[in-house]
C-alpha cells in the first residue's frame, strides 16, 4: 500500500511482541499507518501464534433478486445523512474512499492506499485508477477535493466536520451576534492549501495537527463520493462509481437497484437489490422473514430476537461493538446547566440491570463517557456504581433537594429503547427524579432528535473513542446534541487524536472520560451488540458493527 514504512512501524511491530500492545491495537493502527492488511495480520500472527486465513471464496452463484427488510427514508442530501440504513441504500450507488469491513480493519476502497507523514500532519491518498462514474467519465481528484471540501463547508452542516474540525479547519468569527450576545461563528479550512491536489490521481491534506484516523474519517457514512455534477443531491438515476443503478424509491416502502456489468471491483452477484420497509412493528419483520418474503434484515430488535431463533431456515450474525443510546440534556438549559443534574442522573442508574433488562445481555455495561472497551484507546473509570443517596444529595445541593420533574422524549423504534427507558425511568425514581416518557413515531422523533432539551439517541459503532467524541462533543460541530462545550476536553480530543502511541493516548483518553463522567451531557447505561439475520440461501452475510450492509458481496443459492 505505501510507497515507503512509517516511522512508528517498527516500534509498533516491537510493541506487539514485547506485549505492549494486543492485536486489535497493532491491526488497527498499522494499518491506518499504510501497512497492507494482509502483511498486518501476516506478522501478528508470527508474533501472537494467531492465524487469519482469508476463507477460499467458490464461485457465486449470479442471478436474482434479493429482498432485505430495512428503514426506506428520503435522501437528498447525502452528506448530510445521519443512519446508517440511508447509508446502505447510497452506497448501493455511490461508495467510498475507504471501507472498515466485518473485523474492523480500514482498508482502501475507491483508494489504492495512503501514505501518512511522520508526523501524521500530511496524508497522501492515491486514487484507484481506472475507475468510471456510470456515465463514462473517469474518476479522478478533482472529483474528490470538490467532495471534501463540500463535506467541510459550514453551510453544507455534514457531522463530517465534527471529524476533521480539528485538524482540517479553523474556527472564524462572523461579526454577528446571536441573542444573547455570544459572537456568531463558523468554520473554514485553516490553509488555502490544506486540500491539495498532486495530479489527477492523487490528493494530498494537510492538515494543521496532527491525525492518526483519517483513513476511518473517510468511511463516516456521510462521507460518500458524489458525483460533483450533481451538486451534493441524490435520488433515482443519480450517477455513481458503485455497484447498482438506483432505479425506483417509494418513501417508507421500498427502494430498488438493479446491478451494473461494467462494476470495477468483485460484484454484484444478484441482478436486483431491494429494500423493504417494514414500519415500526417488530412483528412485521418476523412475519416477513417467516413467510420468505424477505431474505434478510438489516439488524434485529431484542424483541425479534428470540422468535427469529427458533426459524430453522434462518442464520443468525451477532457481532460486539459500540453500538449505544444516550439519555442527554442540552448543556446550556435547566437543569441540565447545572454539573451536579447531570451527574445525580448517572448516579442513580444500574448500568448493568438496564443492560440484562433492555438486551437480555446481549451487550456490556458502560460508564457514561461514550468511550468503548471495545475501542484501543478506552481507558476505565474506577469506582463507577449506583448511589442512590449520592443522587439524591446532588439534587439537594443543585437546588433540588425534593426531586425533579421533567420530560424525556424518545423514539418508539428500534424496540430496545422505549423499554431502556421505561427502566431508567423506574430507577430514577428512588432518586426523586420523575421522568416522563413522550414516546414518538421514529419518523416524527428522528426529526428533532437533535433539538429537544431532554432526549434519548441511538449512537451507532465507531471504531475509535476519538471519532465518538469529535463526532458528539467537540464545540460547535453539527451532532453535537447536546452542546456541550468545554475547553479542556477540545484540547484533549485533539491531542488524542495526534497520539499514535496507544498508551500515550489511553493516559490522554482516561482524562477526557472523567470530564464526561463529572462534566458531561449524558448517561449512557450500555453497549449493544448488533445481531441480525438472513435466509440460509443468501451467501456472503454477516453482522457488520455499524449495520453497514455491501450488497454487492451478497448471493443467493438459489436465484
Amino acid at each position: 500500500m505505501a510507497k515507503h514504512e512509517h516511522s512508528y512501524l517498527p516500534t509498533l511491530k516491537r510493541n506487539l511482541a514485547e506485549g505492549r500492545i494486543d492485536r486489535r491495537e497493532f491491526l488497527r493502527t498499522s494499518t491506518l499507518l499504510g501497512l497492507s492488511a494482509g502483511a498486518a495480520y501476516a506478522f501478528a500472527g508470527k508474533v501472537t501464534g494467531e492465524t487469519f486465513t482469508r476463507p477460499a471464496q467458490a464461485a457465486m452463484p449470479k442471478g436474482g433478486t434479493l429482498r432485505i427488510g430495512m428503514p426506506v427514508g428520503e435522501v437528498k442530501t447525502p452528506h448530510t445523512i445521519s443512519w446508517a440504513h440511508k447509508s446502505n441504500q447510497i452506497r448501493a450507488v455511490c461508495e467510498y474512499l475507504t471501507r472498515t469491513g466485518h473485523d474492523n480493519i480500514t482498508r482502501p476502497y475507491l483508494l489504492e492506499g495512503w501514505n501518512a507523514s511522520d508526523d501524521l500532519k500530511t496524508w497522501t491518498l492515491n486514487l484507484r485508477k481506472g475507475v468510471k462514474w456510470h456515465n463514462g467519465r473517469d474518476f479522478t481528484a478533482d472529483d474528490v477535493i470538490w467532495n471534501l471540501r463540500h463535506v467541510l463547508d459550514a453551510k453544507t452542516g455534514s457531522s463530517v466536520l465534527g471529524l476533521m474540525k480539528g485538524y482540517m479547519l479553523d474556527d472564524v468569527d462572523t461579526g454577528k451576534k446571536d441573542d444573547k450576545g455570544n459572537p456568531v461563528m463558523t468554520t473554514r479550512l485553516w490553509d488555502a492549501n490544506a486540500i491539495e491536489r498532486v495530479d489527477a490521481h492523487t490528493v494530498r491534506l494537510n492538515a494543521k495537527t496532527a491525525q492518526l484516523a483519517v483513513p476511518e474519517h473517510l468511511f463516516h457514512y456521510p462521507m460518500q463520493i458524489l458525483d460533483p455534477e450533481e451538486n451534493g443531491t441524490f435520488g433515482v438515476g443519480s450517477n455513481g462509481t458503485g455497484p447498482f443503478n438506483f432505479v425506483e424509491q417509494s418513501v417508507g416502502e421500498k427502494a430498488v437497484f438493479t446491478a451494473r456489468k461494467d462494476y470495477w471491483g468483485e460484484g454484484p452477484y444478484i441482478d436486483r437489490l431491494e429494500y423493504i420497509d417494514l414500519g415500526d412493528d417488530p412483528s412485521a419483520a418476523i412475519a416477513a422473514l417467516a413467510s420468505k418474503q424477505i431474505h434478510g434484515i438489516d439488524f434485529a430488535g431484542s424483541t425479534q430476537i428470540p422468535v427469529l431463533k427458533t426459524l430453522k431456515h434462518l442464520t443468525l450474525y451477532q457481532v460486539a461493538t459500540a453500538e449505544t443510546g444516550v439519555v442527554r440534556g442540552k448543556y446550556s438549559v435547566e437543569p441540565f446547566n447545572n454539573p451536579k443534574v447531570r451527574k445525580a442522573l448517572k448516579l442513580a442508574i444500574d448500568s448493568d440491570r438496564i443492560m440484562h433488562l433492555t438486551l437480555g445481555g446481549l451487550g456490556a455495561p458502560a460508564q457514561h463517557t461514550h468511550v468503548s472497551p471495545i475501542h484501543p484507546e478506552h481507558h476505565g473509570l474506577s469506582g463507577v456504581k449506583r448511589d442512590v443517596a449520592a443522587a439524591k444529595a446532588m439534587l439537594a445541593e443543585a437546588g433540588y433537594p425534593d426531586g425533579l420533574e421533567m420530560e424525556v422524549a424518545i423514539s418508539n423504534d428500534p424496540d430496545w429503547m422505549p423499554n431502556a427507558m421505561q427502566a431508567m425511568v423506574e430507577q430514577w425514581k428512588e432518586a426523586g427524579i420523575d421522568i416522563k416518557i413522550n414516546k414518538m413515531p421514529g419518523s416524527q422523533f428522528w426529526d428533532i432528535w437533535d433539538k429537544v432539551p431532554f432526549g434519548f439517541t441511538i449512537w451507532y459503532h465507531r471504531p475509535l473513542g476519538v471519532m465518538v467524541l469529535g463526532l458528539g462533543y467537540r464545540s460547535g460541530v453539527p451532532w453535537n446534541e447536546s452542546e456541550f462545550s468545554n475547553k479542556e476536553f477540545d484540547a484533549l480530543l485533539t491531542k488524542a487524536e495526534g497520539t499514535l502511541d496507544v498508551e500515550a493516548r489511553r493516559e490522554i483518553m482516561g482524562k477526557l472520560e472523567t470530564i464526561m463522567y463529572e462534566d458531561g451531557p449524558i448517561t449512557q447505561p450500555f453497549w449493544k451488540s448488533v445481531v441480525t439475520f438472513y435466509n440460509e440461501d443468501v451467501l456472503g452475510a454477516g453482522a457488520h458493527p455499524t449495520n453497514y450492509i455491501f450488497a454487492e458481496q451478497l448471493a443467493l443459492k438459489k436465484a
